[in-house]
């Protein structure tokens, strides 16, 4: 029999994370912790390293969005699904950008919450079908963007993921440190990003990659 999957619930309303962990529990997951702020949740991911962290969008003292980072930054090996009330594209897309593998609506039926978790404990991603035509808009405006800068196709998968890294604003050395190679090695990257983009310097790639960050 395999082990149940391991929850972290982060909600701040009781009634509602009440009801969660009811719902979780009576379908065979295993609900390690269940936290009302965000400086808790962070603490208690770092302590039981859960398989998912469910987490809401909008919490006290530390949100969501602001978890989620520091989840990647330090490396914990958690996967993260938020259920929000938000169904903003800003915000989603910002979920997206950080890896978040699990986006739900918190109007969903318990069902689609048991599917979304154990998809993302597979390894898949789930998103609610609420955000579906979001998704659909996003593909369009890569494949228009793609038309239009042909060069994105030359990139290697290493120059493609140095590139997202500098839209998100981070230095040759940040880079370096965050995929373990030296800041030179980086700075090559860029330069031969730049000359099959047919960007001239680095801050025509910066200002290309951050007007682009949400295509790329």
């Amino acid at each position: 029999m395999s082990e149940a999957i391991s929850i972290l619930i982060a909600e701040d309303h009781p009634i509602y994370r009440d009801g969660l962990r009811r719902a979780l529990e009576g379908a065979s997951f295993r609900v390690v912790a269940e936290v009302a702020d965000g400086v808790a949740a962070l603490e208690q991911i770092r302590a039981e390293k859960p398989d998912i962290a469910l987490l809401d969008i909008r919490l006290p003292k530390l949100d969501g969005v602001a978890i989620t980072r520091r989840i990647r930054e330090e490396h914990i090996p958690v996967e993260v699904v938020f259920l929000t009330a938000y169904d903003n594209e800003d915000i989603f897309e910002v979920a997206l950008e950080l890896g978040v593998k699990g986006y739900l609506l918190k109007d969903c039926t318990e069902s689609e919450l048991f599917r979304c978790l154990n998809a993302v404990a597979a390894g898949q991603n789930y998103t609610s079908p609420a955000m579906t035509t979001f998704l659909v808009s996003k593909f369009r405006k890569r494949e228009e963007f793609l038309e239009k800068c042909p060069g994105l196709a030359k990139l290697t998968p290493q120059e493609r993921l140095i590139l997202k890294q500098i839209s998100d604003g981070k230095t040759s050395k940040e880079i370096a440190h965050a995929l373990g190679i030296a800041s030179k090695t980086v700075d090559q990257h860029r330069t031969n990003i730049c000359s099959k983009l047919d960007l001239h310097g680095p801050a025509a790639l910066n200002r290309f990659a951050a007007l682009n960050r949400f295509i790329l």
